[in-house]
């Protein structure tokens, strides 16, 4: 997504209502599970990409 200029003399302010209480716990909640996710996916990623050790008869 690129950046967009403001024209001269016009101000983009974006004002949003506050969030309750529980919309926070509710998006805590969201966050962690999601990071909970990225992270088991870098763990199984590793593993699976690691070549395996050739083994040679002699």
């Amino acid at each position: 997504m690129g950046h967009i200029k403001e024209p001269k003399g016009v101000d983009f302010i974006i004002e949003s209502k506050p969030l309750t209480e529980e919309e926070r716990k509710k998006i805590s909640e969201f966050i962690l599970k999601d990071k909970a996710k990225l992270t088991n996916r870098k763990k199984l990623s590793r593993t699976s990409k690691t070549p395996k050790k050739k083994e040679t008869a002699d």
